[in-house]
C-alpha cells in the first residue's frame, strides 16, 4: 500500500466491497460472469499500471462510475437494475440505466488523453482529442460485437439478458452514440481540467513528424 493515493485507494477498496457482496446470488451466474469479467480486467490493468503511469485522483474517480454501475448491472442485469419509477418519471418507457451506463464509458477518454498529454506521446494538440475519442468509439462498437456474439453462441435467455436491447432494435447504435457522447463529454472536460498543461505544451505546428 506504500505510495498509493488516498482517493484510489478508497475506490479500489470501495469495488472489492461491491463487488464481494454483489457476487452472492446475483439474477443469472452466467451474466454476472459477463458482465463482470471486462471490469475485472479493467480493475486489474488499472492496479498492475499504477506505479508506471498513475493517472490523476480526478481520471480515477471518471473511470470507477462505469466500474461500479457495471458491477450493479451484472447482479441485477441492466434491465431489472431498480429505479425507483426514475425513469418513468422522467418520461422514459424503458430502463435507461444501460444508457446511462454507456455514457460513462465515454469518461475514459479523459484517461487516455491525460496519458497521451502527460506523456508526451502526440506532437499535435488535436490529437490528444481525436485519438481518446476515436478509441473510446471502436470501444464502443467491439463491445456491440461481443454482446452480439454472446447472444448468438450463448445461453438464450443469459445472451438476451447482457444484450440488454429492452425490444429496442436501434439499441446497438444507441449506445454506441452514448459511448461517443459521454467521450465528447469528458473530453471538454479535460480540456478545462488540463488547461494549464496544454497551454504551457509546445506543440508542433503545421505537417511536421
Amino acid at each position: 500500500m506504500k505510495n498509493i493515493r488516498t482517493i484510489p485507494l478508497i475506490l479500489l477498496l470501495f469495488y472489492i466491497i461491491l463487488f464481494s457482496i454483489l457476487a452472492i446470488n446475483p439474477y443469472g451466474r452466467e451474466i454476472w460472469f459477463a458482465e463482470n469479467a471486462p471490469i475485472l480486467l479493467i480493475v486489474l490493468l488499472l492496479v498492475f499500471t499504477y506505479h508506471k503511469f498513475p493517472f490523476s485522483d480526478t481520471a480515477y474517480m471518471l473511470m470507477s462510475i462505469l466500474i461500479f454501475m457495471h458491477t450493479i448491472g451484472g447482479h441485477y442485469t441492466f434491465a431489472r437494475v431498480p429505479d425507483f419509477g426514475l425513469w418513468q418519471t422522467l418520461g422514459f418507457e424503458r430502463n435507461m440505466y444501460d444508457r446511462v451506463a454507456h455514457f460513462s464509458v465515454g469518461f475514459y477518454a479523459f484517461a487516455a488523453a491525460e496519458l497521451l498529454l502527460l506523456r508526451n506521446s502526440v506532437r499535435e494538440r488535436w490529437l490528444v482529442f481525436a485519438f481518446p475519442l476515436f478509441f473510446i468509439m471502436a470501444l464502443a462498437a467491439g463491445y456491440e460485437l461481443f454482446e452480439w456474439q454472446f447472444a448468438v453462441l450463448g445461453d438464450p435467455t443469459a445472451g438476451i439478458e447482457v444484450l440488454g436491447s429492452q425490444g429496442d432494435i436501434w439499441d446497438a447504435q444507441k449506445d454506441i452514440l452514448a459511448d461517443t457522447l459521454g467521450a465528447l463529454t469528458s473530453l471538454l472536460f479535460f480540456a478545462f481540467w488540463h488547461r494549464k498543461d496544454l497551454s504551457k505544451k509546445k506543440w508542433t505546428k503545421g505537417k511536421e513528424c
